[in-house]
């Protein structure tokens, strides 16, 4: 026979001894190990006083899967159920009802066709009454305290209804560990973004505005403009030094998650083993010297951007798991079961080939694919010498500013010296050679001293072509060869020896385009 007692019971004074005692263990645990050990063991300890019983458990809802996960507080486990059904099991009934039920003789009460195993399991241990209440949060039924005898007949209604008023307090308690460990969660993020933004105060970024009035930097200022707003993944390619973090930081300022962080991770400077507990974070334990769970980049970046600098040099093994977080948004930590999931926008660069890459099966296709949403190409600053004169004026306005000088003049001399340079090291080469010269000048009047780049220069005076120009100009002279023609027998790839495919991946590098 089973009933549902009255929910406002009159309690006798050591029920409410009881009660007292549960609420003082409450206050004083309120971590999950805390919880699941000493608090639920106070629990069985107090409610013994005034309860007999062979068996008492709580069990925790797991509305995903629709199961209830059993935790033994006292007495044997039925073996070998860790779990039991859910809404359609015994159970059930708790999700539904919100209210105790009192079992006054398990033989008797009519069996539960999904839950029958569960059932016969505890008829086998001896068990023959039991009681049942819901612990409720937030109006949802998250678990149940469950208690049972070997005794037909040994829970009244009143006992049930005592045992709905002990399972208020264990329920209050559930919310207070599920506070107490967000707090925890946010506290521990609020540290590492601290941590972070203070490494990036630290760091000296190239400029603090783009710079640019040529053809070529109006279009990537234009492909900016279009990107930002949306949230696809951008790939930025180009050669070391032409700005490709200052492009990110463009798109990341002008889109909607502006007011979220924007983490950065340089995939060439992190040691492999490290690279996927930087990313994604990892547990206590996961590792030698890993003393305290770590939260990874992209936990950080949640609801901001991530920079992943130098996509390139990622390894093939972590190639995978970044496709997965980019298709789902789901990780896991180093040494973690738990899924997490994070709402990031991805912003990679690199200064390699990557469709060569992908040829020579370092890189994912899949991968690729998915970063080259939205692509953006910054070339090199040779090939855009119409900004350079601007250039050079904001670099020496800001490291002048910077170091107290008063710089209003820059020579002619100076600046055509400047323009004639290939700058293989672009942007980034050129503010360290202003910054220099800038230190150098003496008066308002820029003095590079007895210093003035000279790439390539022999004795005879003649500049040496560095290899890209060189590799340029070859790949021209094939295809005028062949009458700009790529494939083939008679194409310029089966004369220089390539795949179609990586010649045209070279010329798209190199900025080969046949006139018109």
């Amino acid at each position: 026979m089973t009933g549902e007692p009255k929910v406002k019971p009159s309690l006798s004074e050591a029920q409410l001894q009881i009660l007292l005692e549960i609420n003082n263990a409450i206050i004083t645990h309120l971590d999950r190990d805390s919880l699941f050990s000493t608090m639920f063991d106070t629990i069985a300890r107090s409610l013994r006083k005034v309860l007999p019983f062979e068996r008492c458990n709580i069990n925790i809802y797991d509305p995903e899967r629709d199961v209830f996960k059993a935790f033994v507080l006292v007495g044997p486990t039925i073996a070998p159920f860790t779990e039991v059904p859910g809404s359609k099991g015994g159970q059930g009934k708790f999700l539904v009802h919100q209210r105790p039920s009192v079992t006054r003789d398990i033989r008797e009460s009519p069996p539960n066709p999904v839950s029958r195993h569960v059932r016969e399991a505890a008829l086998k241990a001896g068990l023959r009454s039991g009681m049942g209440a819901p612990l409720i949060a937030r109006g949802k039924t998250i678990g149940t305290l469950n208690m049972t005898s070997k005794v037909v007949g040994q829970y009244s209604e009143e006992d049930g209804a005592f045992l709905f008023e002990v399972a208020k307090q264990i329920s209050l308690a559930f919310q207070n560990m599920t506070a107490y460990e967000e707090i925890a969660r946010l506290k521990a993020r609020l540290e590492q973004e601290n941590v972070y933004l203070q490494e990036e105060i630290k760091t000296e970024h190239n400029f603090e505005e783009i710079v640019g009035q040529g053809a070529t930097m109006k279009k990537v200022l234009k492909a900016v403009e279009t990107a930002a707003p949306t949230d696809v993944s951008v790939l930025i390619s180009g050669e070391t030094g032409t700005g490709k973090e200052l492009v990110a930081r463009a798109i990341h300022n002008l889109s909607r998650r502006r007011d979220q962080a924007l983490v950065k991770v340089n995939c060439a400077a992190l040691p492999a083993g490290l690279i996927e507990s930087e990313l994604f974070g990892h547990e206590k334990g996961a590792f030698t010297g890993a003393l305290s769970r770590k939260l990874g980049r992209f936990e950080l970046a949640d609801g901001g951007t991530i920079f992943l600098d130098e996509i390139g040099d990622l390894p093939l093994e972590l190639q995978t798991k970044l496709l997965r977080v980019l298709q789902g948004g789901e990780f896991e930590r180093v040494g973690g079961v738990e899924t997490l999931r994070a709402d990031v926008r991805v912003i990679a660069a690199t200064n390699r080939d990557l469709e060569q890459a992908m040829q020579e099966e370092k890189f994912r296709q899949d991968l690729f694919y998915r970063l080259n949403v939205f692509p953006i190409h910054l070339s090199p600053l040779r090939e855009r010498k119409e900004d350079i004169p601007l250039l050079v004026r904001h670099l020496v306005m800001k490291h002048s500013a910077r170091l107290g000088k008063k710089i209003e003049t820059i020579p002619q001399r100076t600046m055509d010296a400047l323009q004639t340079y290939p700058w293989p090291g672009n942007v980034r080469e050129m503010e360290n050679v202003i910054e220099r010269a800038v230190i150098l000048s003496r008066s308002p009047r820029l003095e590079f001293g007895d210093w003035l780049p000279k790439p390539g220069v022999v004795s005879n005076g003649l500049r040496i072509r560095t290899l890209e120009e060189v590799e340029r100009e070859h790949i021209r002279e094939a295809l005028e060869l062949t009458g700009w023609r790529v494939s083939g027998e008679r194409g310029a790839a089966m004369l220089l020896g390539l795949k179609r495919t990586t010649l045209e991946s070279k010329m798209k590098k190199l900025g080969i385009r046949r006139k018109t």
